[in-house]
């Protein structure tokens, strides 16, 4: 990716975001960065959560910095995912010295 093949690796979590934020805005891609979203348990309202990027309205992004991703870091993506109900999701981690990333799905995705 563009991002990590510039800056690196190494900057927290908001200097990536805000580099990411500057290459979707080139490639004209329409997102949502630091969106909040409502979070239910059994319908009522529990809380608010902030996904770091809504990418033509169907793709969450989570961006994580940290040298080596930990199971808690993909927990949370796919709950974000689910709690969002959105179908498709990616968690880039830009700690490494290679970019990784993972592909999400909601197997609990329900169409609107």
């Amino acid at each position: 990716m563009q991002v990590h093949t510039i800056m690196g690796n190494g900057f927290q979590e908001v200097i990536y975001q805000r580099a990411l934020e500057i290459e979707m805005s080139l490639r004209k891609l329409s997102f949502e960065r630091e969106k909040d979203m409502d979070v239910y348990y059994k319908e009522i309202l529990i809380d608010t959560r902030r996904v770091d990027f809504f990418v033509e309205d169907n793709i969450m992004v989570e961006l994580k910095s940290v040298i080596t991703p930990e199971d808690v870091h993909l927990a949370q993506a796919i709950n974000y995912l689910e709690a969002y109900n959105m179908e498709v999701g990616l968690l880039l981690n830009f700690g490494s010295k290679s970019l990784t990333y993972k592909r999400l799905l909601n197997r609990e995705f329900r169409q609107k």
